[in-house]
C-alpha cells in the first residue's frame, strides 16, 4: 500500500488531506489483495467482475470499490483486535510479595499488515519498594583516605535508605585491577604487598573481590567493611568494568533480590579500562559476559579481556541494575560520557574523603526513580513501536523509548504505545518494561494477512458452471477443471501443458494480462476500458510513444506499441511531417544514396557520417579494395584479368587519362606484377559505386640483364678459386717454412756435438 499526503494551504488553516491508494501488484486470491497494501480491500460479490475482466478488479480501495458497484456490506477488510491477556491493577504500597507497578503485563494483537494499533500502558511506582544497594569500591592505594570514612559509612546510608524503603539490603565489593603486568607488579613480593614499605596494613593484589552479600544488617556491613585494607597497582585507570560485569551476571552470589530497585554505587578516582586494553598483557580472549566467581573472588581476571561498554550496557539493563557513578572532580567528565552510554546511570563528584558519599547517592538515586523511561526488548523484524508519554513533564514521542521526567512515588502515569507491523507473522513477541523496573508488559502480535470468507457449503456452485465452488467471490475449480468460472474441462491434457501453451517463451502465463482458457489466453480489459491482444495477451494500444503529450502525437494509431502513423507523418512518435527537403545533396540526391531520411535528417548506414552521409571514416581504404579492379580494367592484368567484367563493371566507371582531374581521393598502389599504378577516385550516389580515372603509364622496374648475371657469376667462379689457391700455396709455404727452421736448429747441433 502507499500513503500520499496533499498539503493545501489555505488563508485561514492548513489541511493536510490523506488519500488512500491500492497499489496492486499480481493478484489471484483475497489473500493476495489483502497483503498487497494496508488500504487494499477485496469484494466478494459474484458477478463483480465484467466480461474479460482479471479477478485483481476485486482488489481496491473501499471507495473504488463502491464506486465500480461492490455493496458494502460484500467487502472484506480484516479488523484489528487487542485482547487483554492479563491487567493486573497497580499496586499503591509494597507490603505484597510482587508489587505490581506496570499494567497490563500481557497482550495479544491482531492486526492488518500496514495498520497500527495504539493501547495505553500506565505505570506506578510503588511506595517504599525495595532497594537492593551494592557498593562497589576502588581500593587501589590513592583511596586510602576514602577507605577510612566508608568504615564509617554504614549508619549513615542505611539511614538514608530508611527514608526511601523499609525494605533496604546493602553488599559490599571491592576492586583494584589484573594481577598481570603492566596493571600490577608481578614480583612475588610486590603482589603480596603492593603498598609502600611503611604501611602495614595492606591486602594482596586482586581484580575483583565479592566482600558481603545484600544484608540489611548494618553491622554486618560495617563488620566486612572494617576487615578491608588497602592494595595496589601500578597504572592509573582500574578494573572496575570488570567488577561491574561480575557484580551484574553473578546475581545468586551477589544476593539480588527478584523485586527490588537495583544499584551499584561505584566510588573511585580514577578511569577504567576496557575492551582491547588486555592486549597490552597478551590477553586475547574476549569477555563473554558470564560469571566466574571462585572463593568471592573474579577467577578469569587474569585471563579474560576486559568487557566492553556496549557489553556492559546490556547486562545491566538485562538485570533491571542502575550503575551510580560517585568519582572524583578530576574523572568526572570521563564517567559522565560513560553514563550517556548506559541508560538508567547517573555520576555525583565525589569529594577528596568521601565524606559526602551518602548525600550523592541519594540525590542521584532521586534522579533516577523520578526519570521513568519506556522502552522494548526482542522486537521482531518489520515491526515498528512509538511511545507518546502522557504526563506532566513528557518527552517527545518517540520509537526507541518514551520518557516521563520528574515523577513522583506513587504518582501514576501512563504511555500511548503504537504498534505497527509492515509484514505478515504470526505469534511473535517482545516486551515493554521501564528501564530499571522488573515489571514487563509482553506483546504477542500476529497480522490478519488472509481473509476470513464466509462462503457457500456447495461443492457444485452455479456461478462455477457446477464444477467447482466458490471462495471470496472467485471460483476454486474441481479437479478437471480450469477457467474463471471452471468452464473448461482439461480431458486428457493434463493442466500443466494446457497452461505451457498460453506462456511465451517459458514466460508469466498470458504474460499477466489475461487467462489461460483451454490452452488459449482470453484477454483482460484495460483500466480505460481497450482489451490487450495478441496470442499471448502481449499487445496493448496504450503505450505507444508519446510526442507532446498525445499518444503517437496524435497523428497515428498505437498497434501493439508502435505507432502507425496517418498520411505525410513519421517517426516513432509520428512527431515528424513526411520531407526530404533537409536530406537532399547538392548533386540532389537524398543522403548520397548511403542512408535514409526519417523526419528530415539522414539516418546514415555504419560508418557514414552525418548530416549527409557523404564520408566514411570507419570504412576499408578503396585505394586497396578496388586495386585488383584497376589493375584489370585499365592493363588487363591482376587476379580478375579473366573476369573483369563481371567482377568490376557495376562498382567502377573508369577512364585511361594522361592527368587525372578528379581531386577527391589520390591512389598509387603496386600490382601484380610490381609495377606502381596511379589512378584517382570519387565516389559516386550510393556505397559501392566509384568513377576512376587511371594514369596510362605504369612506373615498372627495369628487367636485369642477364649478359651481366652470367659474367658476374663467373667472375665470382673465378675469384673464388684464385682466392682458395692462394690460402692453399699459403698453408703449403708456412708448412715448408717450419720444416726448414726445424732442420737448421738440427744442423747446428750436430756441429756443436763435433767440436766437442
Amino acid at each position: 500500500g502507499a500513503q500520499f499526503c496533499i498539503e493545501f494551504a489555505f488563508f485561514f488553516a492548513g489541511l493536510c488531506q490523506q488519500e488512500e491508494v491500492c497499489s496492486k501488484s499480481v493478484i489471484n486470491s483475497c489473500g493476495d489483495c489483502i497483503r498487497s497494501g494496508k488500504y487494499c480491500m477485496w469484494c466478494k460479490q459474484l458477478n463483480f467482475t465484467k466480461a474479460g475482466e482479471q479477478d485483481a478488479v476485486r482488489c481496491d480501495t473501499q471507495t473504488q470499490l463502491i464506486r465500480r458497484g461492490c455493496k458494502r456490506e460484500e467487502i472484506i477488510s480484516p479488523e484489528n483486535n487487542l485482547k487483554i491477556v492479563q491487567g493486573d491493577s497497580l499496586s499503591t504500597l509494597s507490603n505484597q510479595p510482587e508489587p505490581v507497578q506496570l499494567s497490563p503485563q500481557k497482550i495479544s494483537l491482531r492486526q492488518r499488515s500496514g495498520h497500527s494499533t495504539t493501547f495505553s500502558v500506565s505505570f506506578k511506582r510503588a511506595e517504599g519498594y525495595p532497594v537492593d544497594l551494592y557498593y562497589l569500591m576502588d581500593l587501589s592505594y590513592s583511596m586510602k583516605d576514602d577507605l577510612k570514612n566508608v568504615k564509617e559509612l554504614g549508619k549513615d546510608l542505611f539511614a538514608a535508605l530508611n527514608t526511601i524503603t523499609k525494605y533496604a539490603q546493602i553488599g559490599f565489593g571491592a576492586f583494584v585491577d589484573k594481577t598481570v603486568l603492566p596493571y600490577t607488579n608481578i614480583n612475588k613480593e610486590k603482589l603480596l604487598k603492593p603498598c609502600d614499605e611503611n604501611d602495614q596494613h595492606c591486602q594482596a593484589a586482586f581484580g575483583y573481590r565479592h566482600v558481603l552479600n545484600m544484608t540489611p544488617s548494618e553491622d554486618e556491613f560495617k563488620n566486612k567493611v572494617t576487615e578491608q585494607s588497602i592494595s595496589g597497582n601500578l597504572d592509573s585507570p582500574e578494573g572496575s568494568l570488570d567488577a561491574m560485569m561480575q557484580a551484574a551476571v553473578c546475581g545468586d552470589k551477589i544476593g539480588w533480590r527478584n523485586s527490588s530497585t537495583r544499584l551499584i554505587v561505584l566510588t573511585t578516582d580514577a578511569g577504567f579500562h576496557m575492551a582491547g586494553d588486555g592486549k597490552l598483557a597478551g590477553i586475547l580472549e574476549p569477555n563473554d559476559k558470564q560469571c566466574y566467581m571462585e572463593n568471592n573472588l573474579y577467577s578469569k581476571s587474569s585471563e579474560m579481556d576486559y568487557p566492553s561498554v556496549g557489553q556492559l550496557a546490556m547486562q545491566l539493563e538485562k538485570n533491571n541494575i542502575q550503575p551510580i557513578f560517585a568519582v572524583t572532580k578530576e574523572v568526572e567528565n570521563v564517567y559522565k560520557q560513560l553514563s550517556k552510554m548506559i541508560p538508567k546511570s547517573e555520576v555525583g563528584v565525589l569529594s577528596s574523603d568521601s565524606k559526602n558519599v551518602v548525600q550523592l547517592i541519594k540525590s542521584a538515586y532521586n534522579r533516577l526513580s523520578s526519570k521513568v523511561t519506556l522502552t522494548h526488548d526482542n522486537l521482531p523484524a518489520n515491526v515498528r513501536v512509538v511511545y507518546t508519554p502522557k504526563c506532566d513533564h513528557a518527552g517527545p514521542p518517540g520509537d526507541s523509548e518514551g520518557v516521563c521526567d520528574n515523577v513522583r512515588v506513587g504518582q501514576e502515569i501512563s504511555f500511548d504505545v503504537t504498534v505497527t507491523a509492515t509484514s505478515c507473522m504470526e505469534d511473535k513477541s517482545f516486551t515493554i518494561r521501564p528501564l530499571g523496573i522488573k515489571d514487563t508488559l509482553t506483546v504477542t502480535l500476529s497480522t490478519n494477512c488472509e481473509c476470513q470468507c464466509v462462503d457457500p457449503q456447495n461443492s457444485s456452485h452455479p456461478h462455477c458452471t457446477g464444477k467447482g465452488q466458490v471462495s471470496c467471490g472467485i471460483c476454486s475449480c474441481s479437479e478437471g477443471s480450469i477457467g474463471q468460472f471452471c468452464e473448461c474441462s482439461i480431458g486428457a491434457k493434463d493442466e500443466r501443458t494446457l497452461r505451457a501453451s498460453c506462456q511465451r517463451q517459458n514466460g508469466t502465463e498470458c504474460e499477466g494480462r489475461g487467462d489461460c482458457v483451454c490452452g488459449r489466453c482470453k484477454c483482460h480489459t484495460t483500466e480505460s476500458g481497450s482489451s490487450y491482444h495478441g496470442d499471448f495477451c502481449e499487445c496493448d494500444d496504450e503505450h505507444c510513444e508519446k510526442f507532446l503529450n498525445k499518444l503517437c502525437g496524435g497523428k497515428g494509431k498505437c498497434n501493439c506499441g508502435k505507432c502507425e502513423c496517418d498520411g505525410g507523418y513519421e517517426g516513432s512518435a509520428c512527431q515528424c511531417r513526411v520531407s526530404e527537403e533537409g536530406c537532399r545533396t547538392l548533386n540532389n540526391t537524398v543522403c548520397y544514396g548511403r542512408g535514409t531520411c526519417k523526419c528530415n535528417r539522414c539516418e546514415c548506414r555504419e560508418g557514414y557520417q552525418n548530416p549527409r552521409c557523404q564520408t566514411c571514416l570507419g570504412c576499408t581504404d578503396p585505394c586497396q579494395t578496388k586495386l585488383n579492379c584497376i589493375e584489370c580494367l585499365g592493363f588487363e592484368s591482376g587476379p580478375f584479368k579473366k573476369n573483369c567484367t563481371v567482377a568490376c563493371s557495376k562498382s567502377i566507371y573508369h577512364e585511361m587519362v594522361d592527368q587525372s582531374t578528379i581531386q577527391s581521393r589520390k591512389c598509387q598502389q603496386k600490382d601484380s606484377d610490381g609495377c606502381w599504378i596511379k589512378f584517382n577516385l570519387d565516389q559516386l550516389v550510393g556505397e559501392d559505386n566509384y568513377k576512376a580515372e587511371i594514369l596510362k603509364q605504369r612506373d615498372c622496374p627495369e628487367p636485369p640483364s642477364v649478359t651481366a648475371i652470367i659474367g658476374g657469376s663467373i667472375a665470382s667462379v673465378a675469384l673464388i678459386g684464385i682466392l682458395l689457391l692462394m690460402l692453399i700455396k699459403l698453408l703449403i709455404y708456412m708448412k715448408d717454412l717450419k720444416e726448414f727452421r726445424k732442420f737448421e736448429n738440427e744442423k747446428k747441433k750436430s756441429k756443436w756435438a763435433e767440436v766437442r
